[in-house]
């Protein structure tokens, strides 16, 4: 529970040295700018609400604040509103993941983060190994993802201009390669805030659904 929700946690994204980027193709509509918000700062903050959609129920609300901003990294504090589930993640300035409780990546989580800047058509691939830190266990994931559009989306937090990301990857424990979990990201990223606004997260293991969840911005800020 603790890794689904630094994985939640995630989302926040921006330059990725080692993405593998591919150009637009010709026919590929040209990107509208958009105003990016200033450099990340201790304070700053976003909370989503969490929408179950098998039991069409909200299961939580996810708060995260950035707690320190160095030249490499950026720590962010979340919790779960109501519960004790809360923890401390570590990320790159790119806001791949480095490390979350209980959990080690090599050399980052890279399905948290993006490749700026962003337009339509553009990719990028990512590839890590993840050690749980309680039973030394690694999980090999890999993926993709691709900006497939931008739109206007409007959330109980505002209405915001963004960029339609589509993630996919899978998580594979390396002493049983047969098992897997394949996950997918829909993310519609706002620039002007550094965060994604709405983001769905499709969780299957061996073919069989576990998670289909969508998360929605409902209050952000920074440090007055």
């Amino acid at each position: 529970m603790l890794r689904y929700a630094a994985v939640l946690a995630i989302c926040l994204l921006a330059n990725s040295a080692r993405a593998q980027q591919a150009s637009p193709s010709p026919t590929t509509e040209p990107s509208k700018a958009v105003v990016a918000m200033k450099e990340p700062q201790p304070g700053d903050h976003w909370t989503y609400e969490i929408h179950d959609e098998i039991t069409g129920k909200i299961s939580g609300t996810h708060e995260n604040v950035v707690t320190e901003v160095t030249p490499k990294n950026i720590s962010l504090r979340f919790k779960m509103a109501g519960t004790s589930n809360e923890g401390f993640d570590v990320y790159d300035r790119a806001w791949n993941l480095f490390s979350a409780p209980n959990w080690r990546y090599s050399p980052y989580q890279g399905s948290t983060g993006i490749s700026a800047p962003l337009e339509i058509g553009k990719s990028w691939s990512f590839r890590s190994n993840n050690t749980n830190t309680n039973n030394g266990a690694i999980w090999k994931e890999s993926g993709t993802s691709k900006v497939v559009g931008q739109e206007t989306v409007t959330t109980k937090a505002g209405t915001f201009d963004t960029f339609k990301i589509e993630t996919n990857f899978t998580i594979q424990n390396l002493k049983d390669l047969t098992k897997k979990n394949e996950v997918e990201f829909r993310t519609w990223y706002a620039p002007a805030i550094d965060h994604y606004v709405k983001r769905t997260v499709v969780s299957r293991i061996d073919k069989h659904l576990r998670r289909n969840d969508t998360l929605e911005l409902v209050e952000y800020g920074r440090k007055q």
